[in-house]
Parts: structure tokens; C-alpha cells; sequence
């Protein structure tokens, strides 16, 4: 059954949706009509620049979503470990445990990478950024703080990966566990 879409911003978190199931190929106008409830004058309407302008807008709601709760945290907490803990919490909760797939990271390696290249890097240069930073605070040098932020998203997001391929949530479970343990030693 179709959500009901009063609004722009209503009809994003089910373009989402509909991206992460379907792909941004895969994702037609009419099953985009069908899971928004809205005919092609209303979806045109909201995103004249047609389904490109769907996906930039929501992977700009996934780039305020994490600015909002993983970045500016990591950046700003003045204890950054305990920032650190609640940002392999969050973004576990986020990933519904390995159940929900990384619409950048599914961009990333998609054929529409081209498109949305601005975005998708940003959003990964961002938090490793943000983690390098609570690092630092942590005590890590830079050079180290680089390092273990740039593995810990790697391993995050490989995590989402093979854990969604091989049907087995644990999997990306056991990532984020041992992803903090090393951001954390």
C-alpha cells in the first residue's frame, strides 16, 4: 500500500526505499508512482529534474541525516571515545543491523555513480573526516587517525556488503563490533 504523500519532503524516505529495492535503473516512474501514491503530473511537480532529481534529493536528506547525527557528533563531543561508541551504535541502528542496504555505497557501485560523483564522495570523505578528527582527540596522531577512520569505514560499509550478499546479518554485526574495538584501543 502507498504511503500518503502530502508534500515533498513526505515523498523522500519512500524514494529511499524504493532506491535501496529497486536500484535507481530498476526504479521505474510507475513503481515509484505505485509506492508514493502520486501520478507522474504530482512526482514532476515535486521533482521537475525527473527520477535524477529524486535521487540527489534523497541522498542529500542521507548527507543531512548524518551530518546531523554521526559527523557533527564526532566532531564536536568533547569526549570523543564515548562519541566514537555512539557513532558505531547509531550507524549500526541506521543499517538496521546490516538489513538495510547503503544507498551511496549501492550508488557508489552502480552505473549511476557518475551522476551523483559529488555526492557519494562526500559522504564518504565526511566521516572519515569527522572519525579522524575524534581520533586526534583521542590522542591518535593525524597520519593514525586517517588510518584507523579510513579502515573503520571500509570495514563498515564492506560489512553491509557481504553481510546483504551472503543473506547474514551477523556478519556486518561482527564488522561493527570489531570496528570499534580498534577505533576504541
Amino acid at each position: 500500500m502507498a504511503k500518503t504523500v502530502a508534500e515533498r519532503s513526505d515523498a523522500i524516505p519512500v524514494l529511499a526505499e524504493i532506491f535501496r529495492e529497486h536500484g535507481f535503473e530498476g526504479a521505474s516512474l510507475s513503481i515509484i508512482g505505485e509506492k508514493t501514491g502520486l501520478g507522474k503530473g504530482s512526482l514532476y511537480h515535486f521533482f521537475p529534474g525527473g527520477k535524477e532529481e529524486m535521487a540527489a534529493a534523497v541522498l542529500n536528506e542521507i548527507d543531512t541525516w548524518f551530518e546531523n547525527h554521526i559527523y557533527r557528533p564526532l566532531r564536536e563531543a568533547e569526549d570523543s571515545r564515548t562519541a566514537i561508541s555512539a557513532m558505531c551504535r547509531t550507524v549500526a541502528d541506521y543499517f538496521d543491523s546490516g538489513r538495510r542496504v547503503c544507498l551511496v555505497g549501492a550508488f557508489a557501485l552502480d552505473n549511476v555513480r557518475d551522476r551523483f560523483t559529488d555526492q557519494i564522495r562526500v559522504y564518504f570523505a565526511d566521516w572519515k573526516a569527522a572519525l579522524a578528527a575524534a581520533l586526534q582527540r583521542a590522542g591518535h596522531d593525524e597520519a593514525k587517525a586517517s588510518e584507523l577512520a579510513e579502515e573503520a569505514v571500509i570495514s563498515i560499509q564492506g560489512g553491509l556488503v557481504v553481510a546483504r550478499a551472503l543473506g547474514d546479518p551477523s556478519l556486518f554485526e561482527r564488522a561493527m563490533t570489531k570496528a570499534e574495538e580498534r577505533l576504541l584501543a
